[in-house]
């Protein structure tokens, strides 16, 4: 009898909604690893996992090891006898030994059309970038960083106003279905595994803190895409020069529109509530902020920042 109990391997909730498609499908689900807690938000409150939420309320044990290179983690699952292994974002190497434990393999479902986008932030460079499509790839895991041989793909569009969050979402939908349209074949061998090019391989590294600072002599669109690039995980932000001194701006949904003024970039070009119009100059183009977080505040429309006579035509955004 073949071997079909499936540990998983994932964190965020995007690998909540591969775990949960498995589950409905009513494959084994022996066990589930995933990253530590960890302290968020205003408070510091240490919260768990997405991923460790759903498999506590599934009823499936949860492992949350610092490293995956402890022996003693190894033997761990070596005494699991998974017969396959599926990861989703887990967010750690997985070293060769572990790689070798299940029959079937560690399957990985990867955020990108592999082999472009490899690494850990492949969703978000692909809106960073400006791309218009990107997509999800089922893969077999090898010793290096998302290079083994692909077994399945499919696309996705990303339309000009989709964030990251909504993205994740989206990617989510599709690598479940494509992963379950996908396991028969490797359980019963005829799977067909597709090795990569390496000549068109692309690499995305995680985003950097440094990076979230907008910088307005940059061309509008690349900061539309910075923007909702990170967004809802990351904020990118700024500071509002004033005559009452400078202030911290968090920038959570922009437009990028067509200008060919004489403005320094940075400058608050429009900044009128009724037609709900926060302007700024940039290198090339214009920025319309749609919402934004002030500092020490909720998220706001722009409409309401103007209004409160927070923000005016002629005050100034910078990096720093």
């Amino acid at each position: 009898m073949k071997n079909k109990n499936i540990v998983f391997f994932g964190t965020p909730e995007f690998a909540v909604s591969i775990l949960d498609g498995l589950y409905k499908q009513d494959y084994n689900v022996t066990a589930v690893f995933t990253q530590t807690d960890k302290p968020k938000g205003r408070g510091n409150k240490v919260q768990m996992p997405p991923v460790k939420e759903y498999a506590l309320s599934h009823g499936i044990p949860v492992y949350q090891p610092k490293t995956l290179r402890d022996e003693d983690v190894i033997n761990v699952i070596r005494e699991m006898k998974p017969g396959m292994i599926v990861t989703a974002a887990y967010g750690k190497i997985f070293p060769a030994e572990l790689l070798g434990i299940p029959e079937y393999g560690c399957i990985n479902v990867h955020g990108s059309l592999l082999p472009s986008y490899r690494g850990a932030a492949p969703v978000q460079r692909s809106i960073i970038n400006g791309e218009t499509e990107t997509g999800v790839t089922i893969m077999r895991m090898d010793v290096g960083c998302d290079t083994g041989p692909m077994i399945a793909k499919a696309g996705i569009r990303i339309p000009d106003d989709m964030n990251c969050g909504e993205l994740f979402e989206k990617m989510g939908a599709v690598g479940s279905a494509l992963l379950l349209d996908t396991i028969p074949g490797i359980f019963d061998g005829t799977a067909e595994y597709e090795a990569q090019d390496e000549s068109k391989a692309t690499y995305s590294p995680k985003i950097e803190k440094s990076e979230l600072m907008l910088d307005f002599n940059k061309p509008a669109k690349e900061l539309h895409d910075l923007i909702r690039g990170v967004y809802p995980y990351l904020v990118c932000g700024c500071y509002q020069n004033t005559e009452k001194g400078k202030k911290g701006l968090r920038i959570a949904k922009t437009e990028a529109l067509s200008y060919a003024g004489a403005e320094e970039p940075g400058t608050v070009i429009g900044a009128d509530a009724k037609s709900d119009r926060l302007t700024v100059a940039c290198g090339d183009g214009a920025l319309r902020i749609i919402e934004l977080i002030p500092e020490g505040k909720q998220k706001m429309k722009s409409a309401d920042y103007i209004r409160g006579r927070q923000i005016s035509v002629g005050d100034v955004l910078t990096k720093e």
